[in-house]
């Protein structure tokens, strides 16, 4: 496994992430065993949420990694999206962030968090006040780093302005669902986070598994496939005929290296500037010891042009 520093700070993660996104791996006893599998594999960075399963996946990741020794992982979570109760249940208020990183690390059953990070921009709760917040729980140690996920580029650019002028902590990463079909990030927040030095985070790098090669046609889908699931409303602009062609035809590129789907749009993700880690998800042993392979391949400038040849003009941006 390779390891990169998160942007321009000293916190150093798995160039590949592994996410606890509860349709990875629908049964318990299956998703722990892949994230074993995942940390036997080399990976350190685990990343969840507090609202993934109302806080039931927060506990798995917590009890599947307390056997491992603490300091030996990068563990990520988020807050922001509605669990419990309201009023107050969900946003980036000082009162819902403390109350759910609380709650967060009694449901890890660790004392702190690596990165805690903000999961939507919330422009109804003052700008200050969210990161003045993040600055308290990092003082506490509570939180080590915090970090934003889909935030817009003037919501990091502020939040860095804010927190440089009030000697707070500055946010250190950003995460944002990414691809060679899912390009929007590109023309804005990237380039800030760049100017900025936070490091950047993907979600979804293969595309909820259509860069994977999974699904040969858009109007046969294989049976138990994400996207013949609820979650799969997700995939409505990723999955078309156009997409599915494209990545037929990239297949050819990476039989002839000698490599899977999966593993060359992993490395073309990891190569774009700025990238820290992309955050895979797996629903079996087998999906994930592919993926995790990719971390050790040498980048092909020839080939990774090619390939962004031919998803380029499909890609949404």
């Amino acid at each position: 496994m390779k390891f990169r520093r998160v942007g321009r700070w000293g916190l150093e993660v798995s160039v590949i992430g592994f996410g606890s996104w509860p349709a990875a791996a629908e049964d318990d006893a299956d998703a722990a065993r892949i994230l074993e599998h995942a940390y036997d594999a080399g990976v350190r960075f685990f990343d969840t949420a507090n609202f993934y399963q109302d806080g039931h996946r927060e506990q798995l990741v917590g009890r599947t990694l307390s056997r491992y020794p603490r300091e030996s992982y990068v563990l990520a979570t988020k807050v922001s999206f509605p669990i419990g109760e309201p009023p107050n249940n969900q946003g980036l208020s000082r009162k819902h962030i403390v109350e759910q990183c609380d709650a967060s690390l009694r449901r890890l059953g660790v004392d702190h968090v690596d990165l805690y990070q903000c999961h939507r921009f919330e422009p109804d709760t003052p700008l200050d006040e969210t990161c003045r917040t993040m600055d308290d729980l990092v003082r506490l140690g509570k939180i080590v780093y915090w970090g934003v996920t889909s935030w817009p580029a003037s919501g990091v650019a502020d939040a860095v302005s804010l927190c440089t002028q009030r000697g707070w902590a500055l946010p250190i990463s950003d995460q944002e669902q990414y691809s060679a079909l899912y390009r929007v990030p590109e023309d804005g927040v990237f380039g800030e986070c760049r100017k900025a030095g936070l490091g950047q985070l993907a979600w979804s790098p293969l595309a909820m598994g259509v860069l994977a090669g999974r699904y040969t046609s858009a109007a046969e889908l294989p049976s138990g496939s994400r996207a013949t699931k609820p979650e799969g409303r997700w995939m409505a602009r990723l999955l078309n005929e156009d997409t599915v062609g494209a990545v037929n035809a990239a297949r050819a590129l990476a039989d002839d290296a000698g490599i899977s789907l999966a593993q060359l749009a992993l490395v073309w993700a990891l190569e774009r500037p700025g990238m820290s880690s992309v955050v895979v998800g797996a629903s079996s042993e087998r999906q994930l010891s592919d993926t995790v392979k990719a971390a050790e391949l040498t980048p092909d400038p020839g080939l990774l042009a090619e390939y962004d040849r031919l998803l380029s003009p499909v890609a949404i941006r």
